[in-house]
């Protein structure tokens, strides 16, 4: 067969430490000597080039103008790959992958972000595997020449899944990740076991990537007890257009007449405001329940089963790209590249 083109993608992140043997420090790692590290990658039937993303950052200070930067670096490089691998710190990958599947919709190739939990230069690394494995999937295609996997995902310890349906949920352990509502797109044993029928295809035509994303997003978790007073500026429209709500189990939230005011009030001036459950898995059945029911009838979106990630990244993508208020929660609603039900 053919050899596949991988470009790999560095960040920043945990995967990408070694340390140094003089001061026990840990510092970024190049690249470039990829090999020098990870010898079995020669017999990856594979071209891999290596770029990197500016200075080496630590995930948490991701944000959506290097989200920009990655998806970019993807369009540049398409017609040149077969497929890419974006090396990530764990602690926002999840955010990543949303970001990006929501940015490159129509892609007909792959974009694995893995990382690892210990550095690569550690001796019980969980890098190796990650990074090998994640360039094998990157790289694989089917009987037909094609791309087996279509879309953003993230590979992590064994298992990859849906990017836009992933979240952490470990700071210690190798399976740091969960997709709480969504079959796993591949288990990697013995052999790379595929679930064709949990893949995302899309149905455009071509690659229609949109990069802006609006970053005027809040997000409120709820607990008993909660003071309307401490969020009213959370709800000024004038700072704050999108607002993500985790309510209790399947979108309950307290009989609260000054809340129900604030929202309602919100959303008549040109908000939008997300209902998603705080659970790890499920989904929110918006008016179910009787406190739930005022929810809906002030026009609070339904998130369903988006995650945290996914519904925050939506909105900024959608808010960065639809002006129209109305258009904004119906897509809200709307499976785009398969992050809800």
């Amino acid at each position: 067969m053919k050899q596949s083109k991988v470009l790999l993608i560095y960040t920043g992140g945990t995967i990408g430490m070694i340390e140094d043997p003089e001061t026990g420090a840990l510092t970024a790692f190049d690249f470039n000597h990829l090999s020098d590290q990870i010898p079995e990658l020669s017999r990856i039937n594979t071209e891999l080039k290596v770029v990197s993303m500016g200075m080496p950052i630590d995930s948490s200070d991701m944000n959506p103008m290097i989200w920009q930067d990655i998806a970019q670096q993807v369009v540049d490089s398409y017609d040149a790959f077969d497929g890419f691998v974006v090396l990530h710190g764990s602690d926002t990958m999840a955010f990543t992958a949303s970001a990006l599947s929501f940015m490159l919709q129509g892609i007909k190739k792959p974009v694995i972000l893995t990382g690892s939990q210990l550095p690569i230069g550690t001796i019980r690394t969980d890098g190796k595997e990650n990074l090998i494995t994640s360039i094998e999937i990157a790289a694989s295609k089917d009987k037909n020449e094609e791309s087996i996997i279509q879309e953003v995902a993230i590979y992590f310890e064994y298992s990859l899944y849906r990017g836009n349906r992933t979240s952490k949920v470990s700071a210690h352990a190798f399976e740091a990740f969960i997709s709480p509502n969504y079959l796993e797109l591949a288990i990697a044993g013995v052999d790379i076991k595929y679930n064709s029928s949990a893949f995302f295809k899309t149905s455009l035509p071509e690659l229609n990537y949109k990069f802006k994303m609006d970053d005027r997003v809040a997000l409120m978790k709820i607990f008993p007890g909660f003071s309307t007073k401490v969020y009213k500026n959370m709800f000024d429209i004038q700072h704050v257009k999108a607002v993500v709500i985790e309510s209790f189990g399947a979108g309950n939230v307290p009989n609260n007449t000054a809340f129900f005011e604030m929202i309602k009030s919100y959303i008549d001036s040109g908000g939008v405001v997300i209902n998603i459950t705080q659970c790890s898995s499920g989904s929110v059945s918006q008016g179910k329940y009787a406190n739930s029911t005022m929810l809906n009838e002030i026009g609070v979106v339904s998130g369903v089963d988006l995650t945290t990630e996914a519904a925050i990244t939506k909105v900024m993508y959608l808010l960065g790209n639809y002006s129209d208020t109305k258009e904004i929660s119906r897509l809200m609603q709307a499976s785009l590249v398969g992050e809800m039900s």
